[in-house]
Formats: structure tokens, sequence, C-alpha cells
């Protein structure tokens, strides 16, 4: 039988080493240092290899074994090491398989910031105070020395080798500033060392979750401490675990075991009464419940074994590690298909061969609409518990809204919040602690229930008498804006830019040079689940901006007092930009936008023919395409006694273009 060869530098690699050598797969592993090579498994038929390798001796190895095929298990960020495994793999005949790390998006409720690279990171720190926990390897130790108390500042966590710890030494990362483990760390240990070393930053990669990603942005929520997150780099034409290791086991005459089946059941509210008939069928039939806490609390009367649990990680290494248990339960609160951890956990077991059997249940929304008589057949659905929403924009566009809230404190912040954004005569239902004996549904308005107190199991539906009659297109009258004596994009000028702009509903966009906020306040109407960044260097222009947001209500614009590009730092990726003034500083903005989004869509104003040819001579050197120029030419009607005279306003030059992603 011939043999797999292995590039293994991640913990899917040394998973699949050790699984194919279990399945009596003959492997070859390659593994960067002795501590990655005292990782695998040892025994007949498996060759460990320790030591990198260049592109010549990859081919040399390839060349001179007998294998089946080359599985690239490297490192997200290893791009040059992948780019090496693919072209040997090409010379020499050998089918090549890279195996990506699953992708976990960034869930944390306080300060998230994304940078290009790590000196992006150290420069965004210089300006900020507090402890930093650098998990980014000891390669990108060197980048922290330019922090001028870094030695005291900056806590490097690297392996426990010895090439890391000579390296972290002789940079001056020394005694307690040096902590030598062997990840992924768990949430727990994340979060005990960050209170230990009194973190107040911390720095990682996007490593997935075999990489430990989550854990770590999970505790440094509970810890209160800033995350400076490494973009990493875009994966594609990848497989994931199981399809490689699948495709291996056929190449090689074996089969995967037969697939497990995990029942995932929704029991509703919360009262036993809710549950369906199938549910209960389910849990009497089970040999193990698995769910949080308060749930498997109320489902001791089946008299099952439990493990409580709501990580979809945590059920999923359970799982695995109790083959024993052939007919596992997992319970969930509500329906799965609202709002449910159920969303996460299929697709993870999915990944791990597992196959899910869903059964629905009643949820908090069909349980509320009908505790308080209304439809919500037309209701907008949403959530703020643990994500980020934009409700005010909701209440505005619906005339009902139904929403699941945060935690303790959630329906005073909501009411604060309403009244704040001028709605104070929408409705409001609040239910508390549905369907359990101390249920509480109370009615009123914003103002009614301000001082009232609930506790963290509340949804509610919110009624907008006003609702769904707005202007569904762009183009606010200049009347309706607050002025001053600060610049204002015409409404002529304005329509036809955001027309070029072309938004989504989800789009970043950075408005710079934002003046009194027109074309801000147009683009978070219609960016309504994205967020608008008000760039503005004026003081004066800055609080007409903030009259505005609140005239409007717009709580995904948010004000950024500053001067472009400086005032970018620690802003997400724009999607789209607006520049309606540059404070002679085009060139730089043009290229940091395309420096932080390579693909941004950009939109100028230019009355000046000197920023004309400006904008004109940068476009023909950077990386941008589909460039459209536009001269608009507005005329407004004005009485003069008995007639009706057109007056020429500006003539603006509107300018368009797509970033263009070069490739290496």
């Amino acid at each position: 039988m011939k043999q797999v060869l292995i590039f293994a530098g991640t913990t899917e690699g040394r998973k699949l080493s050790e699984e194919l050598y279990q399945a009596a797969v003959p492997v070859t592993v390659c593994v960067a240092t002795e501590y990655g090579e005292s990782l695998l498994p040892k025994g007949e038929g498996i060759t460990r290899l320790a030591g990198r390798l260049d592109a010549l001796q990859m081919e040399a190895l390839m060349e001179a074994g007998d294998f089946s095929c080359v599985v690239d298990a490297t490192h997200p960020y290893a791009a040059v090491v992948s780019k090496n495994i693919r072209r040997a793999a090409e010379k020499t005949g050998l089918s090549y398989l890279r195996l990506i790390r699953e992708e976990l998006q960034a869930e944390h409720a306080g300060q998230v910031h994304f940078v290009e690279n790590i000196e992006e990171a150290v420069q965004f720190l210089a300006s900020r105070e507090g402890n930093i926990l650098a998990s980014t390897g000891s390669k990108e130790l060197a980048s922290y020395t330019a922090l001028e108390d870094y030695k005291s500042r900056v806590f490097a966590r690297v392996l426990s080798t010895e090439e890391s710890v000579r390296l972290a030494g002789s940079l001056g990362f020394a005694g307690r500033n040096l902590i030598c483990m062997q990840g992924p760390f768990s949430e727990e240990l994340n979060y005990a060392t960050m209170k230990e070393y009194g973190i107040s930053w911390l720095v990682t990669k996007a490593s997935g979750k075999a990489g430990g990603y989550g854990e770590k942005l999970r505790a440094a929520e509970r810890a209160n401490v800033g995350v400076i997150v490494i973009g990493r780099p875009k994966e594609t034409g990848g497989l994931s675990f199981s399809q490689v290791k699948q495709r291996v086991l056929a190449d090689n005459g074996k089969t995967c075991r037969e697939k497990r089946k995990v029942f995932l059941v929704s029991v509703g509210p919360g009262a036993a009464s809710l549950m369906t008939e199938e549910a209960r069928q389910a849990f009497g039939e089970c040999d193990q419940i698995i769910g949080a806490g308060r749930m498997l609390e109320a489902l001791k009367a089946f008299g099952k074994p439990s493990f409580s649990a709501y990580k979809e990680t945590e059920i999923v290494e359970f799982l695995e590690a109790h083959e024993e248990i052939r007919r596992p339960l997992v319970a969930f609160s509500g329906d799965l298909g609202f709002y449910s951890g159920a969303k996460k956990l299929l697709l993870l077991l999915q990944e791990h061969n597992f196959d899910a059997v869903c059964l629905p249940g009643v949820s908090s929304l069909v349980y509320l609409a009908a505790r308080t008589g209304k439809s919500w057949d037309q209701a907008k659905l949403m959530s703020v518990h643990g994500r980020s929403q934009n409700l005010i924009r909701a209440v505005q566009e619906e005339k009902r809204v139904f929403v699941l809230l945060g935690g303790k404190g959630s329906v005073e912040a909501l009411c604060r919040e309403l009244l704040y954004y001028g709605l104070s005569e929408v409705d409001l239902a609040i239910g508390e602690n549905l369907s359990y004996e101390t249920e509480r549904i109370v009615c009123g308005k914003p103002e009614e229930l301000l001082e009232k107190h609930f506790g963290g199991l509340v949804a509610a539906i919110l009624e907008n008498p006003k609702g769904g009659n707005g202007v569904v297109t762009h183009g606010i009258a200049d009347e309706a804006f607050i002025r001053g004596e600060v610049p204002m994009t015409k409404y002529e000028v304005r329509a036809v830019s955001l027309s070029r702009l072309e938004l989504k509903r989800d789009s970043v966009v950075y408005d710079i040079g934002a003046g009194t906020g027109s074309v801000s306040v147009e683009a978070a109407l219609q960016a309504s689940e994205g967020r608008v960044y008000a760039i503005e260097r004026k003081r004066e222009a800055a609080e007409l901006i903030l009259k505005n947001k609140r005239k409007f209500a717009l709580s995904n614009l948010e004000i950024i007092e500053g001067l472009a590009p400086e005032a970018f730092s620690g802003l997400p990726a724009p999607t789209h930009a607006f520049i309606g003034g540059s404070a002679g500083n085009l060139r730089e903005i043009v290229e940091s936008l395309l420096g932080k989004n390579p693909g941004v869509r950009v939109v100028i104003n230019a009355i000046a023919l000197e920023t004309v040819a400006e904008a004109s001579s940068l476009l023909k050197e950077l990386p941008v395409e589909g460039v459209s120029v536009s001269q608009v030419m507005a005329s407004r009607g004005r009485k003069l006694g008995g007639y009706e005279l057109m007056v020429g306003m500006n003539p603006v030059y509107v300018i368009s273009f797509t970033g263009r992603e070069v490739c290496p």
C-alpha cells in the first residue's frame, strides 16, 4: 500500500496523521520542529520527519518516496510553505489536497480591532495604555520592540521550545513577561492568564477553531480585554478535515465508520407542558442528554445521564470521546431555527461526520405573540442577545418588531435608546421568564417601562404606529438636515454619488470630510445592517453630524473626529468610501483605503480642477478598475418678482472606481 505524505503544521494535521495511522493507512508526516515530532503517534506504519524543508527538498522527498498523495495541513499563515508544497506535488505528479481550518467568526461584545499585519497592530498599541498579551508566536516578537516600554508591558506567550525561548530571550522577553506553553488553550486558562497579568489588550491571529481562536475571544470578553486580530489570509479551493480524511481512506480502500445520529431537540420556552410529543419521545429513548445547566435541571424527570455544555466545540468533543453513547440528545430552549445555538452545532456535527436529526419546538416569539394576542406573520424578527443588530432602524422601518433582548438591564437600555432617538410613541410588550412560574408580561411606552426592572430571560414586541411609512429611495431634501455654516453635499449631487457608491444592506462605509453628514445619514439609512463612519476634522461639523444622527435615529452611524487617513486607525476595513473633502491628502487617503481593503468601492466629489487633475493622475498609478467620471451641473428655480428663474450651482465632478486586488 502506498503511503500518504502529510505536512502537519497544525492540530488538524497531527489529528489526521493519528486517525490514518489508526486506520492502518501508512503515512509519512513532516513537521518543522522536534517538538512537533514528539506530538505525533509512534509505531509501525508511520514515518516522522522533523525539520524545515525548502522547495527542492520537498520535491526530492516526493520523488524518493512511494506516495499516493500529498496532504498540506500547514498553518493558514504559512503561505510560502503551502506554495512550495503545491508546486513540488505538481512537478512530481502527486495528488495535492489542501486541508483548511474551519472559519470562526469573531464574537466579542467589547473592543475588536482588525488589522492587516503585526506592524499595524503595534502602531495601534503605541497610542494605547495597558498590558499586552502577545499570542502571535515567537517570530513576530521583534515587532513589539518598537514599543518604548515593551519589556514591562508586553507578555509574550510562545511555544515551550528551545528555539522560541532563545529568540524571545534575545529580544529582551524574560522572567514574568515570557510565558512558555503549548496551545491551543481553554477559555478558562486564557481568562486566568489575562487576569493574572492584568492584560488590557490581546493580540491574536484568526487561527480558526482548532487554533483556539474562539476560546481567546470569549475569555477576552469576560475579562473586559480589547482584542486586536491580525487578519487571516483567505483560503480557497481547500477541503475540510472530514473531506480530506474520507478522500484518503477511500483511495486506500478504507471506509469511514457509520455515522452516529445526534438528536437536536427543542424544549420550547421552558415549561415541560409546552414540549411536543415528538420531543418527549426523543427524551424517553435517548441514552444521554446534553445541554445548559438550567435546562438539565428541568429535564431531570426523564432520569437520563446528563452532561452540562452549551458550546458547540465542547459538545462535539464530548460525543467523539464517548462512542459508547449510541443515541445522544442535545437540548435547546425555544426553537432550533430561531436564533439558536443549533445553527453552529449543525455545521460542526456535519464536519465531524455525525448525522443530525432536528426536532422543532415552540419559540419564545410564538409564545409571546399568543400571550399578547398579537399576530407575528409580518413582524421583523431580531435578536440583540449576544449579537449586534440595528434595532432602532428596524423600529423605524417596520410597524412591528419582535426581538430577543440581552441580559439584565437590557429593557431599560432599550427604552433609553428609543427615547433618545425620539421614538417615545412606540408600544412595548415585554415578556420575562416566559412559561415559567415567575412569568411576567408588561406593556407600556418607553418612558413608562424605563424605571421597571427585568431579569435576563426577556423577549419583546415593539409596535411603531408610524413605522413602515418612510421613503425607501435616497433623496432627502437639503432643508431636512440641521444646517450650520458647514458645507453640505447638495441633494442633486448626493443622489448621483450615492447611486455610484452601490451600497449594500451590510456595507461598512467611510464618509471622509463628512461636513453636515448628509451623505453619512443617507448611507446609514441604506446600509441599515452595516456601519457608517463619518470622519470629520472640524469640531463644529462633528457636532452638526451628531444632531443629524439623532434627528434621523441612526444608531449605526459613528462620528470620528480627526484628519484622514490618520483617523482610519482602529476602524474596521471599509467596503465603500465617499470622499467629500480630503484636506489636501487625497493620494494618502486613497492609498490607505486600498491598503485596508484592496477591493473597496470609492466615490470622490471634486469641485476644483486641481482636485480633478490629482485624482485623474493617481488613478492611473494605483490598482483600480471601473473608473467612471461624470460632471453634475444642476440648476434650481428661484422666484424673482413674477418670474421663475433657474440659478446654476457649482458643477461637481463625481469620480467612482473599485480597487483591484493584485495577485502576488
